[in-house]
This record gives structure tokens, sequence and C-alpha cells, in this order.
């Protein structure tokens, strides 16, 4: 018995997003944690930044090259000096290559 080479990569048949997108966080409202997917169809630089409701950034979640795919981070309602965040409405805006989105969240304590 010999094997026969098809010539197939199974690593190909991985279906790639065509868009960029970021979905909405879950569960929403949150507390204490969140989750937030997003999607690159080519490998990109990607940053997530959360702001307050007075546009004041509160913290970065993510900026690191990432390859396309399916990515998952999460956020715990902290600020950058590790702090607890108060209960309120907060945005995350997810940059990458020329696309930037932004979604709303609410942190319920």
């Amino acid at each position: 018995n010999t094997a026969v080479s098809t010539g197939v990569d199974d690593a190909a048949n991985t279906v790639l997003p065509v868009d960029f997108s970021i979905s909405q966080n879950y569960p929403n409202p949150f507390n204490p944690t969140t989750t937030i997917e997003f999607s690159l169809p080519t490998r990109s630089n990607v940053t997530i930044d959360i702001y307050n409701i007075m546009g004041q950034k509160v913290t970065r979640l993510l900026n690191e090259i990432r390859p396309a795919g399916d990515h998952i981070v999460r956020w715990d309602g902290t600020d950058d000096a590790n702090h607890r965040v108060a209960t309120g409405v907060y945005f995350y805006r997810l940059n990458a290559a020329d696309m930037v989105e932004t979604r709303k969240m609410l942190l319920l304590k």
C-alpha cells in the first residue's frame, strides 16, 4: 500500500472571514467580565480601546499583530491602573488596517 498525495492541504480548507467585523460584547450588561469577538480577513495590527461616556480612554485591551481569523478578548472592568471602573456605559473601539468600529456596552454592579 502506497500513500497517494492529493496536494490538498487541510489548512487550506479553513474558511477565513471576508470582512473585518467586531461583535457586540457578551454578556451585556456585564459584571465583572465581558467578551468581545472580532474577525480579521488578513493579518493586521489590531488595537481595542475602552472609553467612558465622556470619551476618555479607560484602558487598551489589545495592541498587537493578529493573524487572519476569528479572535476573542475579555475585559475585566478595570482601567490602566488595574482599578475597577464605575457602573455605567462604556464604548469599545476596534482599529484594524483601515477599519474602525465602535460599540456600546453597559457595566452594572
